[in-house]
């Protein structure tokens, strides 16, 4: 297994940056492993905790298009989904943008979620933290140096 390195979420550039991960993801929902995955990526922006989006074909929940969608600057416009599995539905959980921008058509179709409305989301072995606040996506791991924006008081840096 590959591990995490020290990074500082201050560091991370903008306009973000999109990598693969070779670690192994995986999240449960309702007791249950409802995507796994070593085929990743993340997108890095100054001060986020990185988002991951896994390819659908890694994802065994149930995704049911969910009202409403959100516009990023850097990689479009995205739509929302309950994710369903292991009996219990999470409401607007996760997201995926169809047609990204350019520079991240790689995720074009891939799923990100909200570690805060999953039971449990891992990379690389460890539990994350969700990023501070109900918008960011962002998964916090040990790893990670500085703050990530978020928390109150921090939303529009």
């Amino acid at each position: 297994m590959t591990a995490l390195i020290r990074e500082n979420v201050q560091s991370y550039p903008r306009p973000p940056a999109l990598q693969p991960v070779p670690q192994r993801i995986f999240i449960i929902l309702g007791g249950q492993i409802i995507a796994e995955t070593t085929a990743a990526f993340r997108v890095l922006e100054t001060h986020h905790a990185p988002t991951y989006y896994l390819p659908p074909g890694d994802v065994s929940a149930i995704l049911t298009p969910a009202a409403g969608s959100s516009l990023c600057e850097w990689k479009g416009r995205a739509r929302n989904y309950d994710v369903g599995g292991g009996g219990v539905t999470a409401r607007r959980a996760a997201w995926a943008y169809d047609q990204p921008t350019a520079p991240f058509a790689p995720i074009a179709g891939y799923i990100a979620f909200y570690a805060s409305l999953m039971e449990a989301c891992f990379v690389a072995g460890e539990r994350v933290a969700p990023q501070p606040g109900d918008f960011y996506g962002g998964w916090v791991t040990s790893n990670l140096d500085g703050i990530p924006k978020g928390a109150r008081g921090t939303e529009h840096w």
